[in-house]
């Protein structure tokens, strides 16, 4: 099976690595502006979704600056992540990045949450309870990558669709997901156990 495959507008990226998921509850860049869902996905440099994403930000960009694209594409690399959603991982001092290439995504608040969704497909929804998906773990994810031409400037940007999570990896924070493995029921005695 492909690494990604084109659906629509958007594409599938597959069997990346999830980090810095603010997933479920939409937050502000630093503290600023508007509140929105985000993520990054850790890409393999060469892959096949490494590969869909360059070709997506291409088909953008031509869409959007015709002739222009190649050089608007230049400008927006050089100013690095704030104009451009596709980075060299090893620019970040953060974990698991180097190696990687680094796609940021976000969702307006106002767009609703990303569908969150396990193994089991569509129909599978995670709950929090679940305690996945986590930064750290491997997910598909559903993306669309769009030039941005307005009063904020030029940019390519990537709006996050849906997560599926696809298997567990070392988290990032140094914790893993939730479970109560090698915990038992514990027999009252009476007593109030303090």
């Amino acid at each position: 099976m492909a690494d990604a495959v084109k659906n629509d507008s958007s594409i599938i990226i597959k069997n990346v690595r999830l980090a810095f998921p603010d997933l479920r509850e939409a937050v502000q860049f630093e503290g600023k502006g508007p509140f929105s869902y985000k993520a990054v996905f850790l890409v393999q440099p060469g892959s096949d979704s490494d590969k869909a994403i360059l070709a997506a930000i291409e088909k953008a960009a031509k869409a959007k600056w015709g002739e222009k694209a190649t050089a608007i594409l230049n400008q927006a690399k050089a100013s690095g992540s704030q104009k451009f959603c596709y980075v060299d991982g090893n620019m970040k001092a953060y974990d698991g990045f180097a190696g990687n290439m680094a796609l940021s995504t976000s969702r307006s608040q106002d767009d609703g949450a990303p569908l969150l969704i396990g193994r089991g497909g569509p129909t599978d929804i995670l709950t929090p309870e679940s305690g996945k998906p986590y930064g750290g773990c491997f997910v598909n994810a559903k993306v669309q990558v769009w030039a941005q031409d307005n009063q904020f400037g030029k940019a390519i940007r990537c709006t996050l669709v849906a997560v599926q999570f696809v298997r567990d990896g070392d988290a990032f924070s140094g914790s893993g997901p939730s479970n109560a493995d090698g915990m038992e029921t514990l027999e009252s005695d009476g007593d109030d156990l303090v």
